[in-house]
């Protein structure tokens, strides 16, 4: 299946006062069209800077140090600014956590959106606005001719967010990176978007990557998953494969921390730890010092390696069936290394 989207070895470092934050450590994966590629991990795991990588769109003092970001065969990182311009919007759309980053508080829904159509459609201000209303209902906006003549400040933080999502689908992209977008969405309203989304993919070929820490979200929504941990891509797979069976230990954490109905009434399961500080990153495996499998090979660094067919990874002690059956507990100890208790 040919790639509409190739990325290899990304790296996007921020350059501070207190040194070289490697927010993207050598990322790499591939979208083919109408794929959807779900980017999970904790917060600070370097998966939205990756997305704001993709359109050019990290400020100083971070910059894109390394790597290539290939879209329907030409190189995002060489073709300067107006080449990206050119495609904003148009050919790839985001969608971001918070709606005011898209919306101007001053300006009408209306004249944004309207505005958004004629950047790149050589269309009639009647046309424009009519699909400026048609995006609004696929949304699920009630009385959106009203809601047109609105301003922001006008809507709640959900119906802001539904505008931001209307306005990114507005052209039909080949590419929509979404950010986290149903977060302040409730669950009857994200059902109605995560149906909507998976149906524009379906039918037009759209490619998506849906980046979140809810795996539940991503569960039913993503074709395939890449887990992300310090700046760097874990874990990667379709997406049932990695649910079901789980390689690295960061992966089964996640997958291990989300509630279940069996498990009501007891205690939570969680990683132990905290991220690493990504201006100073342990030395080899930078999940090493939280991981329960971790011994004297983590101490160098793992690459990202097929271990299944069609199933990467970046562990040296990546979990199996065998090790799933075994009833032990492991906890990490002080030093990182693993520490087997009863």
């Amino acid at each position: 299946m040919t790639a509409l989207l190739s990325i290899k070895d990304l790296r996007t470092y921020f350059f501070t006062d207190d040194g070289v934050v490697k927010a993207v450590d050598g990322v790499s994966f591939s979208l083919a069209r109408g794929q959807i590629l779900g980017l999970v991990g904790e917060s600070g795991s370097g998966k939205s800077v990756t997305g704001f990588s993709l359109l050019g769109l990290v400020d100083p003092p971070g910059r894109v140090v390394g790597g290539s970001i290939r879209f329907d065969g030409k190189d995002l990182l060489t073709g300067g600014e107006p080449a990206l311009r050119a495609l904003r919007g148009k050919r790839i759309a985001m969608i971001f956590q918070d709606p005011m980053m898209t919306l101007n508080p001053v300006l009408r829904i209306d004249t944004q959106m309207i505005e958004t159509v004629l950047a790149h459609d050589n269309v009639s201000r009647t046309e424009a606005l009519k699909r400026a209303r048609d995006a609004l209902v696929m949304v699920g906006i009630s009385s959106p001719d009203e809601r047109l003549q609105s301003y922001p400040h006008q809507f709640s933080g959900g119906m802001r967010q539904r505008v931001a999502i209307a306005i990114a689908m507005l052209h039909k992209p080949d590419l929509i990176i979404a950010d986290e977008p149903t977060t302040a969405l409730d669950v009857t309203i994200q059902a109605q978007i995560l149906a909507e989304v998976q149906k524009l993919c379906a039918e037009t070929g759209t490619a998506l990557i849906w980046i979140t820490h809810d795996l539940a979200i991503v569960s039913g929504l993503a074709d395939r998953l890449a887990v992300m941990y310090a700046g760097r891509v874990v874990e990667e797979g379709e997406t049932a494969r990695v649910i079901e069976r789980p390689l690295h230990p960061y992966t089964k954490g996640l997958i291990a921390s989300v509630p279940q109905g069996k498990t009501r009434g007891a205690r939570l399961q969680q990683i132990s730890g905290m991220p690493p500080s990504l201006r100073n990153l342990p030395k080899g495996c930078a999940f090493r010092p939280r991981c329960s499998r971790a011994d004297e090979a983590c101490l160098e660094e793992p690459a990202l390696e097929e271990k299944l067919p069609d199933r990467k990874t970046r562990c040296f002690h990546p979990w199996s069936l065998d090790d799933a059956r075994d009833t032990r507990r492991q906890a990490p100890s002080k030093d990182g290394m693993a520490e087997t208790t009863t």
